[in-house]
């Protein structure tokens, strides 16, 4: 096919780091899985929510739309391994030379100090003319790590108080007569993995019932423990352990999947329509700025989050742990995402003191802070119209979507006790924060006895007195601008940390 009757998929335009080093040409004869994102079917009146089989015939992909990628990748040499209605994903599979000739793209090794040997692309993915509205993705040409992990370990010198996830929740007055049982928390996982031994003795130690995760696997991953608490294993156990001490009546489904943007994208969707394990929640502790995400993958989540929304099921998101310029060296304010998508609630961090009282998270020392600002991607949202979201603070003071919606402990000093490949540790970072979101998520849906869904436009609207307002701090590192902490809504801890008995009473109301 020719190169004139291509066109580019809208947002796939890829840049490389900076300082990636090109090795060579990537092998032609490498097997390559690519995930194909089509369009949704025209929506017609439907109602809010919908069940998981309902979704897939109404809201889901086109059958026809799926058939026409299948036959382009039949005609390219590329075989079909999966389609999915209510993903709306085609899986493909091929050698790097069948899926470079299908998509017009250049495959070549890299190599870079932080994310190590990858294969990568520039520019942007073409498909034929004839799929340029059906097709809205294209991911797995490009497998360079794309999320951090948003945890931190404390040093045991500088910790001036730990708590058990119990503690938090009774700090917080959490629903002391609700377990979550009946409820499956969602936990998104791309890397490391959990011991039983971990849980067995954990929540042993708690006096708490052992929670049995059931691991799904998504594009091969699996769980793989590493035996390094400050690998991904420590994200996974504090996930778990928050959830599982919280909640201890709710079960737990863990999404492995590998680290790149087509394994966040898959692992999601699997989630949100998985229909045996069900989660009516889901936590993702997982991001990185939005500035190194594409347009297509930034779209194809936040349209996930929003299909989360219509099956009734909450999705809570770790707003970063590297301050308002959430790691990026350019003395500009960047939102970190997934947390900055409208459809997620935005989960910040606070620095919760045993008498209760509780300032912005940031350690200036070893540099870590809550995530929090104005995205660069995404407009501002009704239901937050009223909250006072600031402008930006880059130049040009972009009106956008503010992040975070909601707070919780966070700094590592007054962190989480935890047990990960068998070390007791302190953790902090935003990471804790999502799934404590997520875990009171799953005792108000028991309470309510059916899920709550998207929770942001209730808060926004109805939530007064029932957040903890966090008005004393700030989140600037580094030369990047800072946002500060005041009464009501703010770019750090945004509504406020979670008061349990007041939340459960609006929401029986």
């Amino acid at each position: 096919m020719s190169v004139e009757s291509r066109v580019p998929v809208r947002g796939s335009d890829r840049r490389l780091p900076s300082d990636a080093r090109r090795v060579g040409p990537a092998d032609p004869r490498e097997p390559v899985t690519v995930t194909v994102l089509v369009r949704r079917r025209p929506v017609e009146a439907a109602p809010a929510r919908l069940d998981r089989a309902t979704f897939a015939l109404t809201r889901g992909a086109n059958a026809e739309d799926l058939a026409s990628v299948e036959r382009f990748a039949h005609d390219h040499g590329l075989t079909v391994a999966e389609s999915s209605l209510d993903r709306r994903t085609v899986r493909l599979t091929g050698s790097v030379a069948d899926v470079s000739s299908a998509f017009g793209v250049e495959l070549h090794r890299y190599e870079h100090p932080e994310h190590g040997s990858f294969r990568g692309r520039t520019g942007p993915v073409f498909v034929p003319a004839g799929l340029g509205d059906v097709v809205e993705g294209v991911f797995g040409l490009d497998d360079r790590p794309q999320l951090r992990p948003q945890f931190r370990i404390a040093d045991p010198r500088a910790v001036t108080s730990s708590y058990t996830p119990v503690e938090v929740a009774r700090a917080y007055d959490l629903p002391a007569d609700a377990t979550g049982a009946g409820q499956c928390v969602g936990i998104i996982e791309l890397g490391g993995g959990y011991r039983q031994s971990d849980l067995d003795g954990y929540f042993g130690g708690l006096g708490l019932p052992v929670p049995a995760p059931v691991a799904v696997s998504v594009d091969g991953a699996t769980n793989s423990p590493v035996g390094d608490p400050g690998s991904a294993d420590g994200e996974v156990l504090l996930d778990i352990e928050v959830v599982g001490a919280i909640a201890p009546g709710a079960r737990i489904a863990v999404y492995f999947a590998p680290n790149t943007d087509q394994g966040f994208i898959d692992a999601v969707t699997t989630a949100v329509h998985d229909r045996a394990n069900a989660p009516s929640v889901i936590s993702i502790s997982w991001g990185g700025p939005e500035s190194t995400w594409t347009g297509q993958a930034q779209s194809a989540l936040d349209q996930a989050f929003a299909d989360a929304a219509s099956l009734g099921v909450t999705v809570c998101a770790a707003s970063g742990d590297n301050g308002s310029g959430d790691g990026v060296d350019d003395g500009r304010a960047h939102a970190d995402f997934p947390s900055s998508s409208p459809h997620v609630l935005g989960c910040g961090g606070t620095r919760l003191e045993t008498t209760g009282a509780e300032t912005v998270w940031n350690d200036g020392t070893s540099g870590g802070a809550t995530g929090g600002g104005v995205s660069d991607t995404f407009g501002l949202p009704d239901w937050q119209s009223s909250a006072g979201v600031p402008r930006s603070a880059n130049p040009g003071g972009r009106v956008g979507r503010g992040v975070p919606d909601v707070s919780g402990n966070a700094d590592p000093q007054t962190g989480y006790t935890v047990l990960v490949d068998g070390q007791q540790s302190t953790f902090g970072g935003t990471s804790a924060v999502a799934p404590l979101w997520a875990a009171l998520v799953a005792l108000l849906n028991q309470q309510r006895g059916t899920p709550i869904g998207f929770l942001n436009d209730l808060l926004y609207t109805g939530s007064e007195g029932t957040l903890r307002d966090v008005t004393s701090g700030n989140n600037g590192l580094g030369d990047a601008p800072a946002y500060t902490a005041g009464p009501g809504w703010d770019a750090c801890t945004g509504l406020g940390s979670p008061d349990g008995a007041a939340l459960s009473r609006l929401l029986s109301s």
